[in-house]
């Protein structure tokens, strides 16, 4: 089973349907609005618009999981994301971690584990072949030379 095999719900209706992205890189992001990572929201909408022509998605996913940090609904979380500048996907609100994670999210355990977010902005760089390339903890930053050198590798096969 790859990533391809999942949907999420979007924050303002319809599916993101990651088999729609299948042969391009994917950073899944889980997000929050009140948390003290918030600001990496800046760094994902440069680094989408950057690599963007060069196949790479990036998909937000509000969570409340980690410190009940993203409290609000879709019109809320769109609101903070817009105060960065984001124009990449971003999901309806989503369990990332637990007996009642997303699908997605369960599937990573299996991909890699002890690799699970532990925070809000943990970062899964899906492959061109649909598995998990690379792992980023909450405090790698967007725009850590680790996260562009994987993204580079992706987007260079």
């Amino acid at each position: 089973m790859t990533a391809y095999a999942f949907s999420f719900p979007g924050l303002n209706g319809g599916m993101i349907n990651l088999a729609d992205y299948a042969g391009k890189p994917v950073l899944v992001v889980n997000t929050a609005s009140f948390c003290g990572y918030t600001n990496q929201f800046g760094a994902l909408a440069k680094l989408a618009e950057k690599y963007r022509a060069r196949g790479l998605v990036v998909i937000g996913v509000p969570s409340n999981d980690f410190g009940a940090q993203e409290p609000g609904g879709p019109k809320e979380i769109a609101a903070t994301a817009g105060e960065y500048a984001v124009k990449f996907p971003l999901t309806e609100k989503t369990v990332v971690k637990g007996a009642n994670a997303h699908r997605f999210y369960k599937w990573a355990v299996s991909e890699r584990p002890g690799q699970t977010p532990s925070w809000n902005f943990h970062k899964y760089l899906i492959g061109r072949d649909g598995h998990i390339a690379a792992v980023f903890s909450t405090q790698t930053t967007p725009d850590d030379t680790k996260v562009i050198a994987a993204i580079e590798r992706e987007l260079a096969e």
